[in-house]
């Protein structure tokens, strides 16, 4: 993403159109506008030419460029559990491991980053009822090795709101559920975890349609991006104005949403009733 928006910049730098730059590769302009939203691989010789086109003509500068092009090709770790992993879910994963900050409303499951082996091998049963124990444990596993961002020396902020009904609704077993309250409130404790709990009785609020994820980076050229899925896809948004309607959503609701400081006794009080 961050490379396809240098393309972006130096084509336009240059005063060249889409037309004008798939000419050069003979190309359509449809594939420019594809390599500049980073939803095809930086093909390399396609790259070259392009910086070409564009005026680079410093070699330092044009090696510095392929070489981050070809590292952009590598497959994530995520690559090996391809097998379970949609299409479509990729890109929220790369996503995950890159951000500064990521910002979650749930109203049904704890997020997986925040999960016990236990609760998300009972989700995972729960919507792929059909699936082998085979495939639920290596669901289980990419899951697990999720998390570990969370762990590292630059690991990003993880804010989130939570409904009521997430810590109410019975997930597996009992012993299942306190594990998992259990870990939430261990969570909570980390410096770089913020967990608010929206009770039942603050009535309706903004988001009420449905979860959602905002992503927020360090670098530059990235902006922040909403991460919204449904039974069988999902949807990215990057548009600045509706990135803002999210944003401000859920600004409403961490106002409205019990205070941080207020959560461990809120689940210690949910823990003990479960």
């Amino acid at each position: 993403m961050v490379l396809g928006k240098r393309l972006q910049d130096l084509r336009e730098k240059a005063g060249l159109t889409y037309e004008q730059a798939a000419q050069a590769l003979y190309v359509t302009h449809a594939t420019i506008r594809r390599m500049e939203k980073a939803e095809v691989s930086l093909k390399i010789p396609y790259v070259e030419k392009l910086l070409q086109t564009y005026g680079v003509t410093d070699p330092a500068e044009v090696e510095s460029f392929l070489s981050l092009a070809r590292q952009a090709n590598q497959p994530g770790w995520w690559h090996r559990y391809r097998d379970v992993l949609p299409d479509w879910f990729r890109a929220f994963v790369s996503l995950e491991g890159d951000a500064a900050s990521i910002r979650v409303y749930e109203p049904h499951y704890v997020p997986g980053l925040l999960q016990t082996e236990d609760y998300a091998r009972a989700v995972l049963k729960a919507g792929l009822p059909h699936a082998p124990d085979e495939e639920i444990e290596r669901g289980v596993s990419l899951r697990m090795e999720r998390q570990a961002v969370l762990d590292r020396k630059d690991a990003p902020l993880l804010w989130c709101v939570l409904d009521e009904t997430v810590l109410r609704r019975p997930i597996g077993s009992p012993g299942i559920m306190r594990a998992q309250i259990a870990k939430l409130i261990e969570a909570g404790a980390r410096p770089n975890v913020r967990l608010q709990i929206m009770p039942f009785a603050v009535g309706p609020h903004p988001a009420m349609y449905g979860p959602f994820h905002i992503f927020r980076f360090h670098v530059q050229e990235l902006p922040d991006i909403v991460y919204t899925e449904s039974l069988v896809g999902a949807v990215y948004f990057d548009d600045r104005d509706d990135v803002t309607t999210f944003l401000e959503a859920l600004d409403r609701m961490c106002a409205q949403a019990a205070p941080a400081q207020n959560t461990e006794a809120i689940l210690g009080e949910i823990h003990g009733e479960t």
